[in-house]
């Protein structure tokens, strides 16, 4: 029976949540990279519901750090177990360190990511090949420590982003659409990461689901991909050296709707997906659906970090100060 038999409930500042049948609890689940921003989110989204995730394994190099797991209640931390593990390492290592922390899982939620450093000067995303590399390795290795373990879930999440659409290589079609086809002008580890993962399945008899948010939010200690932490960080010199909050892009990008996704909605999104039977082998789009322009952020920064009033510098209006620039020159998503 699936939640929309159920009422919603609200959670803080997040309303409207399913519920589900009672009956299903004392479940048990793998989070991988549970000390990154939407691991540790989806971790503390299901630990919101103590009857149904009785057991959660957190398995990374690191756990999670302290200050991040004091915002858990003693009964939520009781409720994890880290286990730790390099996805680079061996199948056959990952597997032996699962099997002695006694690992069982119903569901596996996979946030594992690594970013290798590009080359001086370089945009992040430049060395695509690389990160096709080394972020199909961290998949490949744990789906095969899986199957050695002998652990078969009942569904398998996999959380990868907007960039399955090509939005980081240039124009793409809007609003995205799961069944878009795959921009292919160059490597993108996702599609790898989904071909691995639709395989893994198939042979084994397991549900999936994919989860593509778009720019994440969220606090945690480590977060590469937070898209307003380094603003954050900028607001709070400014406010402290008194000097204007300057916005360092162009008029469309000043007056442009952006597109965030909390990271702890994302993980309600990613628990409702993985329990629903209807939701077996999809992939959803995520976002908050609450368009902020950048114009609209910089007074909200201005506000929390105490800079000057009236020290809000908009981009310069001058054409001489645009540049152009296209990392795949004239072909992108949309031709």
């Amino acid at each position: 029976m699936g939640s929309e038999n159920y009422p919603v409930r609200h959670m803080g500042i997040y309303h409207n949540l399913p519920t589900f049948d009672p009956s299903i609890k004392d479940l048990t689940a793998i989070i991988t990279g549970a000390n990154g921003i939407s691991g540790f989110h989806t971790l503390r989204a299901l630990l919101d519901s103590p009857q149904r995730w009785s057991k959660i394994y957190a398995i990374s190099r690191r756990p999670p750090p302290k200050e991040m797991m004091d915002l858990l209640t003693a009964d939520q931390r009781s409720r994890v177990q880290h286990v730790a593990s390099d996805f680079l390492s061996t199948p056959e290592t990952i597997a032996e360190s699962m099997k002695s922390a006694k690992v069982t899982a119903d569901y596996v939620f996979f946030y594992s990511y690594l970013q290798p450093r590009p080359q001086p000067g370089a945009a992040p995303w430049s060395n695509a090949e690389e990160l096709v590399r080394v972020n199909g390795t961290l998949l490949s290795n744990f789906l095969q420590a899986l199957t050695i373990t002998g652990i078969t879930p009942k569904r398998f999440l996999l959380q990868t982003g907007a960039k399955n659409y090509g939005v980081h290589i240039g124009r793409a079609r809007a609003p995205a659409l799961e069944s878009d086809p795959r921009p292919t002008l160059e490597p993108n580890f996702y599609y790898p990461q989904e071909d691995m993962l639709f395989d893994y399945c198939q042979q084994h008899g397991v549900g999936w689901n994919v989860i593509r948010p778009s720019w994440i939010i969220g606090a945690v200690n480590n977060a590469q991909m937070n898209a307003l932490h380094p603003f954050s960080v900028y607001a709070a010199v400014a406010a402290q050296r008194k000097i204007p909050l300057v916005f360092p892009s162009t008029w469309d990008s000043w007056q442009a709707d952006a597109h965030h996704a909390t990271a702890r909605l994302t993980g309600y999104l990613s628990e409702w997906a993985v329990l629903e039977e209807k939701c077996k082998n999809q992939a959803f789009n995520s976002q908050d659906t609450s368009p902020v322009s950048w114009d609209r952020l910089w007074e909200e920064l201005v506000r929390w970090f105490g800079v000057e009033k009236g020290f809000v510098r908009p981009p310069e209006d001058e054409s001489g100060m645009i540049t152009v620039t296209g990392k795949a020159g004239k072909d992108t998503p949309m031709g």
